[in-house]
């Protein structure tokens, strides 16, 4: 083993310090970083860093490394937190942890370790790299040898080794569908420790050699907003503009507080819980639950309907754009599968590029509740090849 300086983002959390752990162990020289990608109300219960930087210098000490407190805030506003209010003032839903991990943990912290003089970086996500001998065919990569796109893949490998993005092995934690944006610059210098392991490992492993946050609960939901009302947070930045939420047959059933504070798929917080006795469609009963289904940005309706299964929360097709591709290049046109969201099954699909570098979607089954803003991320099998974001239904 070659031995080598490497960065580990440090959060304070068990993931991170296990990582450490295992680097260290194989005889690496570790070195913490503590990102601070927040400031506003940072001294508030929603989201304290300085509660997980003490639990991060704790987890330094005990592994005896050096650990650095380095201040992000500025760029994570610019790159993440403005694109974010953005797609909510668009009445979409965006994922602000797919970018925060294009923009910040894996582009400002990758530049600053590299300025430490690390060779590799390091995190705690549960999901694999896998390094692929130059002159060999990547997963996802095209299989028209005359394409231009091969021709341009030929190209990359001729100049050296590429890099695929592989899922997690514990699948109740694989974390590829947030990391599916990152480049093949990121990927050849960046490792992810706990990739082959389960949690349930990671976490006995951190008992057993007396890591501070061994029981630390699991971070959960963006740190800006954390356990605060999600409507309160976004109440400071988004002007409020209610209009009328209406039913199926386009009768108006109440009043929404402005698109932006909605989600399609939404069944809690529309305020029309107790309209039991309204008429159902067919196939659901007078008491099923109310679902967001629809936004009409232009007339400022909100259109819900009762029943999970409702046709209008259904979708065959997707459209997306503002893609990115791990091997540099879209893949072959064919068959696929995808995820619309995290935690989801893998589902079945015929991927087809479209113009100006969309692309578009058929599933074999129909998807719940498939929200523009949100990420549309493809598979071949166990290697993430990127993905977009969704646009609307093709």
């Amino acid at each position: 083993m070659v031995k080598q300086r490497i960065v580990v983002g440090l959060s304070g959390g068990v993931d991170s310090a296990v990582s450490a752990w295992l680097l260290k162990r194989a005889g690496h020289e570790v070195v913490g970083v503590f990102m601070k990608n927040w400031e506003d109300d940072d001294d508030s219960a929603y989201c304290a860093s300085n509660i997980d930087f003490v639990d991060a210098a704790a987890v330094a000490d005990v592994l005896g490394i050096e650990i650095e407190h380095v201040n992000f805030a500025a760029d994570y506003k610019d790159r993440v937190f403005a694109e974010f209010l953005r797609e909510y003032q668009a009445g979409r839903t965006p994922n602000p942890d797919v970018l925060c991990n294009a923009e910040i943990k894996f582009k400002a912290f990758l530049d600053h370790a590299m300025r430490l003089g690390a060779q590799k970086i390091a995190t705690g996500h549960y999901a694999r790299v896998r390094r692929v001998p130059a002159n060999t065919r990547m997963a996802g990569g095209p299989d028209d040898e005359s394409s231009a796109n091969a021709a341009d893949g030929a190209r990359r490998c001729e100049r050296g080794d590429s890099f695929q993005l592989l899922k997690g092995l514990d699948p109740l934690k694989d974390q590829s569908y947030f990391l599916h944006r990152l480049t093949q610059a990121q990927l050849a210098k960046t490792l992810f420790p706990l990739g082959e392991l389960p949690k349930t490992e990671v976490r006995r492993i951190a008992a057993e050699i007396g890591l501070p946050n061994a029981k630390k609960k699991d971070s959960t939901g963006i740190c800006f907003i954390g356990e605060r009302p999600f409507r309160e947070f976004l109440n400071r930045y988004l002007a409020n503009t209610p209009g009328p939420i209406r039913d199926d047959r386009g009768r108006t059933i109440g009043e929404h507080v402005g698109l932006s504070f909605y989600t399609l798929g939404q069944r809690k917080g529309i305020g029309i819980g107790g309209l039991k006795e309204r008429g159902a469609p067919r196939g659901a009963g007078a008491h099923a639950p109310w679902f967001v289904a629809r936004k009409d940005i232009a007339a400022n309706v909100l259109y819900v309907v009762q029943g999970h299964d409702h046709p209008w929360l259904l979708s065959d097709t997707l459209r997306a754009d503002d893609t990115s591709w791990v091997a540099g290049v879209a893949p072959a046109p064919g068959t696929l599968s995808a995820k619309t969201r995290y935690r989801q099954d893998d589902a079945a699909c015929t991927y087809a590029a479209q113009a100006g570098g969309a692309f578009a979607l058929r599933f074999d089954r129909p998807q719940w509740a498939v929200t523009p803003g949100q990420s549309a991320v493809l598979y071949d099998g166990e290697v993430c090849l990127g993905g977009g974001v969704i646009a609307g239904r093709a």
